[in-house]
């Protein structure tokens, strides 16, 4: 009952939102229109890994990344340095608690650096597919996860190597 509740809170968020949004800068790099891609790279998101597993990019390359959930749950690929993540993971739980409450108040998402407006994070339902664009700026300790409650804890994550 409760990953239904969860579930449904997640499909109120739609994957082509962030297009729309006014997106951020990071030292990384920032979003890209797919046009501008170099390279496609594709990424399965299972329940609880990625495949594959690391990634590796050049610094000035743009990458259009494919998503698709083959897992049996909500996922997102979320590209960040550590620190991003972990605010990121206070941001979901306090969306996930706001599912007991009564409802929920989409202004705590952390619109902004954080949040699923940043151009930085795809949210996918189950059998859902994706894309993020990216154009990487310099070299930076980054990774690729899933910030859903507990999926990051549980090694939904992977390094992303800017060359």
């Amino acid at each position: 009952m409760k990953h239904l509740f969860i579930a449904a809170a997640f499909a109120l968020f739609s994957t082509s939102g962030w297009a729309d949004a006014e997106h951020t800068s990071f030292a990384f790099g920032e979003p890209a229109p797919a046009a501008k891609a170099t390279r496609t790279v594709e990424v399965v998101l299972k329940d609880i890994a990625f495949e594959p597993s690391s990634l590796q990019v050049k610094a000035g390359e743009t990458v259009r990344f494919v998503l698709i959930n083959q897992g049996q749950l909500p996922h997102e690929f979320n590209l960040g340095d550590k620190a991003m993540h972990a605010e990121h993971q206070k941001q979901m739980v306090a969306m996930q608690g706001k599912l007991f409450t009564g409802g929920m108040d989409h202004s705590q998402m952390g619109h902004g650096e954080h949040g699923h407006d940043s151009g930085n994070t795809v949210l996918l339902q189950p059998g859902q597919r994706g894309e993020l664009t990216w154009t990487f700026r310099s070299a930076a300790p980054i990774e690729f996860a899933c910030n859903v409650p507990g999926h990051y804890q549980a090694g939904m994550v992977g390094p992303l190597t800017i060359e």
